[in-house]
């Protein structure tokens, strides 16, 4: 289009747009005079003419050419980057919030990060697992995550000190709940939560067998408890809550469990024994529970005891009892006689009435599971003790990465007698669990199913998000290791089946603990499955996958199906009740990982005496056969203690001076080997004949 504008005002210009012919153009369109003689139109002006006619249309690009009208803008970027920093600034202004100190409630929250306060429900629930209303305050630690779910930047000065924090474990994401905060007028006395702990062996469950009048130590297995248990006694019409623990070292997470969900702790030491290494483990879980502590010195019948020197022992880690000026309460008893029980239960309710325990019985229940089991005809059992409220059947509940119904409520003292309800500081079972909830799980009574399985999905899926970071870690410091060591790593595979899941759990981590080694290669335990539940064939074919895996049931039966799945595809299953003997025979089987066995069947051993250099043939060693029998051509392999030197094959065989095919037990002889010399007396020569 703007051709055709300068087109137009060229025509002008030159006077040939039309009409009559002007004084500076050419003649009109009418105009029919005759050109002068020699002349073309327009030649009278001449080209320096027809040039400057051009040049006055022609638009100046240039400085010279267009002084006089307005110039064009530059085509150069201008320089954007400051009002970019400004709008970036503003858009993190705007994303900035400020967290007031303390806890604040779900509503609050929402106002401050600008969203819905069912939009924060819903997060809370479905990515961090947490249930929440919004009137219910939410904790620091809580609220910092919402804050940054939701894109938005925490303003808070002393925040960069605090976000290397760990979640504490009274965080709601740790409990999977927001613990509402009763009404004191509805508060009522509650029984205390008593936790019996202290060294293997030293009276523990003897102890609680006397309280109950009952004898349970008689039947467990070795004498020795190996699972957690809960009941509830009677004293001067008062009840009394007791946890057992056990105390081998394999059950370290058992006893710190029972720690964390106790009003106080005894603390049983025999007196003919003293502080041992699970007592002070016993002391450490106490401190880092928080919670006070009471001493009772057992076995205080028998003429060895001495419990002076058992109060003095634990004045070396700050315990000082009334005997000793200190505030720790303490009682001589005996369990097994049954002497100065009444003292000991008398100091328990004197503690419980200095801390003044109090719970809403008429809320929505709050419990923790102690313990988890499958059995035949109930499913999935689980002993539980209520913390809060009052749990009742038919009650919908989610713990965990489980969620139920509650379909009985059994009572723990005498495991038949059938409960409607429970309230705070009960231990009961119950019946109507979806899965197998972990011990320690909180449990939480919720108002619908779909709530409850939404709920026990996103913990599930926490709980694998954060078993998968600590794989990769654990995966990578592997990693890093292997190049940095030039030993050999080596795995042995177990399968772990236990009669209930802080038993699987106890007995995994002692496992997992387990490390053998020498000067070539390192051997490691690991844990395909730890499940509580009978053996099945689902866990023979987990099995099968990775050669030479051993199945560890402990305190469970195998199906049948699952022994002939295992016969048939030569998979071994270890039964035990013991935890010591699961332990050395898992030991005694990475051994042999670590020192394997020789091809062909083991025929005799014997003893070197003394090393010969014989010129031409090198070194042998004179020997004395100390079992069975030795062949020429065997496989041995030769040990100096529990070092394996090396595996190879008997190239000479001689008896005195001649050469012999068989050297039997007690005779004498001199032993070369392929491509060994290196004998010392005292190593000892094992022989496999295939």
């Amino acid at each position: 289009m703007w051709y055709l504008t300068l087109y137009i005002l060229y025509l002008i210009e030159t006077g040939m747009g039309g009409g009559g012919g002007g004084p500076a153009g050419g003649p009109g369109r009418g105009d029919r005079r005759k050109k002068p003689a020699g002349k073309k139109w327009g030649a009278a002006g001449s080209d320096d003419q027809r040039n400057a006619r051009r040049n006055s249309l022609r638009i100046g690009t240039g400085r010279k050419g267009n002084r006089g009208g307005r110039s064009r803008g530059s085509l150069r970027k201008r320089d954007r980057s400051a009002e970019k920093e400004a709008r970036l600034d503003r858009a993190e202004e705007r994303r900035t919030v400020t967290l007031p100190d303390g806890p604040i409630t779900v509503m609050q929250l929402a106002e401050i990060i600008d969203e819905k306060p069912v939009a924060v429900i819903k997060y809370l629930m479905t990515d961090l697992g947490v249930m929440a209303a919004m009137t219910q305050t939410v904790d620091q630690a809580t609220c910092v995550a919402v804050v940054e779910g939701f894109g938005k930047i925490i303003g808070s000065d002393d925040w960069e000190e605090d976000e290397e924090d760990e979640i504490d474990d009274d965080s709601a994401m740790s409990v999977g709940f927001v613990s509402q905060e009763d009404d004191p007028d509805l508060l009522v006395t509650r029984p205390p939560v008593v936790t019996i702990m202290g060294h293997v062996d030293h009276g523990k469950t003897s102890l609680l067998d006397a309280i109950r009048n009952t004898k349970v130590t008689a039947g467990e297995a070795g004498g020795i408890t190996q699972h957690i248990a809960a009941y509830q006694v009677e004293h001067n019409e008062q009840k009394i809550t007791f946890i057992d623990t056990p105390g081998h070292a394999a059950f370290t997470d058992m006893r710190e469990r029972g720690a964390n969900i106790t009003d106080m702790i005894i603390l049983v030491v025999a007196a003919d024994d003293g502080v041992k290494e699970q007592t002070a483990d016993s002391i450490v879980c106490a401190r880092q529970a928080g919670v006070p502590l009471l001493v009772a010195i057992n076995k205080c019948d028998l003429e060895t005891a001495d419990p002076n020197r058992v109060m003095t022992e634990l004045t070396q880690y700050d315990l000082l009892t009334e005997e000793f000026g200190g505030e720790i309460l303490s009682s001589q008893i005996s369990a097994k006689e049954g002497t100065n029980l009444d003292d000991l239960l008398d100091k328990v309710m004197l503690q419980a009435e200095v801390a003044g325990l109090q719970a809403n019985p008429e809320r929505n229940a709050e419990a923790i599971v102690v313990e988890a089991y499958v059995e035949r005809g109930l499913g999935t059992v689980a002993t539980t003790l209520v913390k809060k409220g009052s749990l009742r059947v038919g009650d919908i509940f989610a713990a965990g990465g489980t969620y139920g119904r509650v379909r009985a409520l059994i009572d723990t003292n005498d495991g038949k007698t059938r409960l409607d309800e429970a309230g705070p500081s009960t231990p009961v079972r119950i019946v109507g669990f979806e899965g197998i909830p972990s011990a320690g799980d909180p449990l939480v009574v919720v108002d619908d199913e779909q709530t409850a399985r939404t709920l026990a999905e996103s913990r599930k899926r926490i709980a694998r998000e954060r078993s998968s970071s600590s794989y990769q870690d654990n995966l990578m410091g592997s990693v890093a290791d292997a190049f940095g060591q030039s030993k050999e790593r080596r795995e042995m595979c177990v399968l772990v089946k236990a009669d209930v899941q802080g038993s699987a759990e106890a007995l995994t981590r002692a496992l997992q603990e387990l490390v053998l080694e020498n000067d070539e290669a390192i051997v490691t335990v690991k844990v395909l499955v730890s499940e509580a539940g009978e053996v099945s064939k689902s866990d023979i074919a987990i099995a099968s996958v990775t050669p030479d895996t051993t199945v560890i049931a402990f305190s469970v039966p195998a199906s049948f199906a699952a022994m002939e799945d295992a016969r048939v595809q030569n998979i071994p299953i270890g039964y035990y009740n013991i935890v010591y003997d699961a332990i050395e025979s898992v030991e005694s089987r990475m051994q042999e990982v670590l020192s394997p066995t020789p091809e062909g069947e083991y025929t005799g051993s014997a003893t070197v005496q003394e090393v010969f250099n014989i010129g031409g043939t090198g070194n042998i060693a004179g020997s004395r056969c100390t079992d069975g029998i030795l062949r020429k051509g065997g496989n041995v392999r030769v040990m100096r203690g529990d070092k394996i030197l090396i595996e190879s094959k008997i190239r000479t065989l001689r008896s005195f001076k001649s050469e012999t095919d068989l050297i039997e037990a007690g005779n004498e002889c001199g032993i070369g080997l392929i491509d060994f010399e290196d004998f010392q007396p005292e190593d000892v020569v094992e022989c496999y004949v295939e």
